[in-house]
């Protein structure tokens, strides 16, 4: 705490004020003096105080004014009240009107000190909370993008730059760049931070559907549609809507996607009432939306409209010194997810993650670290716990080095006292895990993947312990 405090002190007895002063100034505080509420808001302008001690009863006016002035126009400036007709009822309004403490006359010089000396504390614990405050916005929506790479570094200033713009923006880039953690990102550096964030996969439906999706539809509109339905475009009124793979969006939805952009007013499949929204629109892609352009797949209009700003996310091969901190990311939480010991990777297996082209990025990254977690016995992972597409070998090592068979692959080494169900659980964990992120989770479309039915799928998850809800977002 500091030593000295800057104290405005308000009193219509100006000897009593001057005294007090004096005696203040003594104690090393700077003090200025006022009679008058109307004085005192004109010191508070000029000048920055850390206190005011103040008087209810100045002259014709009321102390309770300057208590609402100060706590409104100065917040940072405690108010210490100091007055000889003190009540419980009048110290409980005037700590509800804004002020920290009330005193009562005559005063003790150990109270006035002991208050001073609290009122400053307070206010230097009131600074750095809004200092660890300001700390944590400027991070706020970008814990989960760990990054060191110049390239992300210059995306992160792009981000803070437009967060509170309404323009549209276009996020471009490799599948599993991390498209979707971006617009999240946009959305909660922005001042909708508050407000809905609401994510459609424009290439997962048909034109029909995604149209229903995003604007709503009526009772009637088509067959099963059986009540009036809100569209994802009214849903994220007042936030955020995030269209991803835009690219994929047919000539005919395009059109409507282009009004909405423009106007942001739309009508709901099969309805005539025209509805507006204020919705911040984010889109992706990971096409070449102007070679598109160019031949003649997408609007250039659209084009033009969607792509006033554009965030590329380089691919995880250019950011190859990124691999260590994703992968040390993802060990820890695969390992906290499975209940596993892992310390990390070893030199040769970074080398190899870095040296590797990562066609899925950062998404099959998490992928191949956490097979190593689930498959690996040790506590240091090695080129022994990574995939085959990494190493260039032909046989997959499920359970570490161990002799194979050539002609099936299948490791030999660790099955022994095991029943074949047992031993191919990891694999079959692994294949169905893997299945289930393609698909987002979506248990049907994954069943139809695997060509398996739905309650096949449902018994395996269960025992193999896939039906863990924080599993999606490990």
């Amino acid at each position: 705490m500091s030593d000295s405090a800057s104290i405005l002190l308000v009193d219509d007895d100006r000897h009593l004020a001057e005294s007090m002063a004096e005696w203040l100034r003594e104690m090393s505080h700077h003090v200025e003096t006022a009679e008058n509420v109307t004085t005192a808001q004109n010191c508070l302008a000029n000048h920055a105080f850390d206190l005011v001690i103040t008087d209810l009863r100045l002259g014709s006016e009321d102390g309770f004014d300057l208590i609402a002035h100060t706590r409104k126009r100065h917040p940072d400036t405690a108010v210490l009240v100091v007055t000889g007709y003190g009540t419980p009822e009048t110290a409980v309004q005037a700590v509800r009107a804004g002020a920290f403490d009330l005193l009562t006359k005559p005063l003790i010089d150990e109270e006035l000190t002991l208050a001073i000396s609290r009122a400053v504390a307070q206010k230097e614990i009131s600074r750095e909370n809004e200092s660890l405050r300001q700390q944590l916005d400027r991070r706020s929506g970008l814990e989960n993008i760990l990054s060191h790479d110049y390239r992300m570094l210059k995306i992160f200033d792009v981000i803070d730059s437009i967060a509170d713009a309404k323009a549209s923006v276009l996020i471009t880039g490799e599948n599993g760049t991390g498209k979707s953690m971006i617009a999240r990102a946009i959305h909660a550096r922005s001042g909708r931070r508050n407000g809905p964030f609401v994510e459609v996969a424009c290439g997962a439906l048909p034109d029909t559907l995604l149209e229903s999706e995003l604007f709503g539809h009526v009772s009637g509109a088509f067959t099963g549609a059986n009540q009036d339905k809100a569209g994802k475009f009214q849903l994220a009124d007042g936030g955020t809507i995030f269209l991803d793979e835009i690219g994929t969006a047919t000539a005919a939805m395009q059109v409507k996607l282009l009004r909405v952009l423009q106007e942001f007013q739309f009508e709901a499949l099969g309805g005539t009432t025209t509805q507006s929204v204020d919705t911040r629109v984010i889109l992706a892609t990971n096409e070449d939306l102007a070679k598109a352009v160019h031949e003649g797949t997408f609007r250039q209009d659209l084009y033009y409209r969607v792509n006033v700003v554009n965030i590329v996310l380089p691919s995880l091969r250019e950011r190859a010194s990124d691999i260590p901190l994703l992968a040390d990311h993802f060990i820890r939480e695969s390992a906290e997810t499975c209940g596993r010991d892992v310390e990390g990777f070893n030199a040769d297996a970074i080398k190899v993650m870095q040296a590797y082209g990562w066609p899925g990025n950062v998404r099959q990254l998490e992928n191949v670290v956490e097979r190593a977690v689930l498959l690996s016995r040790n506590s240091v992972l090695t080129v022994d716990d990574l995939p085959p597409e990494l190493t260039g070998r032909e046989t997959d090592q499920f359970q570490g080095p161990a002799a194979a068979t050539p002609s099936t692959g299948v490791n030999l080494g660790d099955i022994s006292g095991k029943t074949l169900r047992e031993a191919l659980a990891g694999p079959e964990r692994q294949i169905i895990l893997q299945a289930l992120r393609v698909n987002n989770w979506n248990r049907a479309a994954t069943a139809e993947g695997l060509d398996i039915n739905r309650t096949t799928l449902y018994k395996k998850m269960k025992r193999l312990g896939l039906d863990d809800p924080r599993l999606q977002y490990a």
